[in-house]
């Protein structure tokens, strides 16, 4: 019997009516990733990471820019909802994304990169660790008036990470000084004003963390065209995804994006598949910083 349905299928050139199936089942196999902004690098590998889950599990993936807007993010949420997607892995705008749309449907979320107050997967990263490490670096070098250029305050990812920058000092014995920590939009244009605003300073840094990496992109544009006689030092957190300028000692810290695509993706269609355990959360392992010199002519450049 079996046989002879392959045989009518193959004749008839038939195919699965997925809209038929997702009535079936309510929800089709599309799963949505909403990020904050898709021309970051960092959530590119992301939403590779997540394509390749996706694709063996044979779900198609939606790639929805919120812009960090809380307004349009829940639109998204909206029209998964609508459109019966089996769910979402979202990159949250601020910490209370409203989902109740999808949850009350039962539908699957994975959040990634930042943290929420609800009961849902999480694919974090040790975001204190990233700062203290990075300042450590500096640290090392014998810097101590060091600056920290972070993300909106709003953001938890950005206060984690200055906190970690805070931590480090305190450790070493040299007090964080409030105007070396500046809060910027997550974007070059923040990253280069921040340190512009740093170098006018009657008493510049040392050195400098940048705890994303599109200011750290903004930093050294700025630092590239400052005539000050001696340019801080950098600490990067973050993949650059691409060169304004090499400055001599600067350092990044690769986050590792593509992992947290994957860990995600793979925890989200283990929920599909019947998982009904407590809520996980994955913290994935700081790494330890990189020359820039080596990303711009070693072998792993790309």
């Amino acid at each position: 019997m079996a046989e002879a349905v392959r045989r009518a299928a193959a004749e008839l050139d038939y195919s699965i009516d997925r809209t038929a199936r997702s009535l079936r089942r309510r929800y089709s196999d599309v799963v949505a990733l909403v990020v904050p902004d898709v021309e970051n690098p960092f959530f590119t590998a992301v939403a590779r990471g997540v394509e390749d889950v996706a694709r063996e599990a044979g779900l198609s993936l939606v790639l929805c820019n919120s812009d960090d807007d809380p307004e349009q993010e829940a639109r998204y949420v909206e029209v998964a909802s609508e459109e019966q997607m089996a769910g979402l892995i979202l990159a949250p705008a601020g910490p209370d994304p409203r989902l109740d749309p999808l949850l009350r449907k039962g539908r699957t979320v994975v959040v990634i990169d930042r943290l929420v107050d609800a009961p849902l997967d999480h694919v974090v990263l040790d975001n204190q660790a990233l700062g203290r490490i990075a300042t450590e670096h500096l640290l090392a070098l014998g810097h101590r008036r060091i600056a920290c250029i972070t993300g909106p305050q709003e953001t938890s990812t950005a206060r984690e990470r200055a906190e970690g920058w805070a931590q480090a000092l305190t450790a070493a014995g040299a007090t964080p000084d409030p105007q070396l920590l500046l809060h910027a939009t997550y974007r070059v244009e923040g990253g280069q004003s921040a340190m512009h605003e740093l170098l006018d300073l009657p008493e510049p840094p040392e050195a400098v963390v940048a705890t994303n990496n599109m200011v750290g992109v903004g930093l050294l544009r700025a630092l590239s065209t400052t005539t000050h006689h001696a340019a801080p030092q950098v600490s990067v957190i973050g993949d650059l995804p691409f060169i304004t300028s090499d400055v001599a000692g600067a350092v990044t810290m690769p986050l590792h994006p593509r992992e947290m695509g994957t860990r995600a993706a793979q925890m989200f269609v283990e929920r599909l598949q019947g998982e009904t355990g407590p809520p996980r959360r994955v913290v994935l392992d700081p790494t330890t910083p990189e020359p820039l010199t080596r990303l711009l002519t070693g072998p792993e450049t790309r």
